[in-house]
């Protein structure tokens, strides 16, 4: 039985990186598709203002908390996540899981040549891992039947959509019951970061949980996006005082 917080009324898994890791590998061995998602506090602040995304989230198979601030909004709520199990360390982690467990991903999402570049750069670090099948996220909605023909016909077990939040979440919930894979996850930028055209933080950053500080002052056009940090973490507040407030009415 999954063990679940509730943030926001959106139920993220309670467990650690290797858990994680675990949970997908066990997916592996199921008769049915899997939809793995890793919001972050602006994926959970959309999910707020939008019942649609909400219900895609809370159908997960498996949800974890991408970002510090759902971390940091659990703690606020008294039900403390273990940890932040970033969407992109995951995935490492399942790449370096190939040396044991047999895994075929498909890439699909990026601009053209970027998952290309990542299925590239894979082959040379993950000596076992099998890249089965590739396709860029510019599509119209009348590409969309030879898309899944060509992820079906490819055997991935595995399907990473980097299609950007919330388009890839609300993609694979509405393409999942045709889809004849293990697993989807939702990846967002990673093949960005792993084709090499795109840094990740410093460590520094992703250590004091300051990744978001450090995409700011990369990409400060982004600032709107994240100012649903600080609205995520007022809401989340306002949530844990109001059941203070009625415990002690109580």
């Amino acid at each position: 039985m999954r063990n679940t917080v509730d943030i926001l009324g959106v139920p993220v898994d309670n467990l650690n990186m290797r858990q994680a890791v675990d949970t997908v590998k066990s997916f592996l061995s199921e008769d049915k598709i899997h939809a793995v998602y890793t919001p972050n506090a602006e994926i959970m602040m959309e999910a707020h203002r939008n019942p649609y995304l909400k219900d895609i989230l809370c159908e997960a198979d498996l949800l974890v908390a991408d970002g510090a601030g759902v971390v940091m909004a659990s703690k606020i709520l008294g039900v403390g996540l273990p940890e932040r199990v970033a969407g992109f360390d995951l995935i490492k982690n399942l790449f370096a899981e190939t040396e044991n467990t047999p895994m075929r991903f498909f890439l699909f999402g990026g601009k053209p040549g970027i998952a290309e570049q990542a299925r590239d750069n894979l082959l040379k670090e993950y000596k076992n891992i099998e890249v089965v099948g590739i396709r860029n996220g510019y599509f119209s909605s009348s590409d969309e039947k030879d898309i899944i023909e060509e992820i079906n016909s490819s055997k991935a077990d595995i399907l990473l959509v980097a299609l950007g939040a919330p388009k890839q979440e609300i993609w694979i919930h509405e393409h999942k019951s045709i889809l004849n894979v293990k697993v989807c996850i939702g990846v967002g930028g990673s093949f960005d970061i792993l084709s090499g055209n795109a840094k990740r933080a410093p460590e520094f950053f992703q250590k004091h949980h300051l990744e978001w500080f450090y995409r700011l002052c990369k990409e400060p056009w982004r600032y709107k996006r994240m100012l649903d940090l600080p609205k995520f973490i007022m809401k989340v507040t306002k949530v844990r005082l109001f059941r203070v407030g009625k415990k002690q009415g109580a």
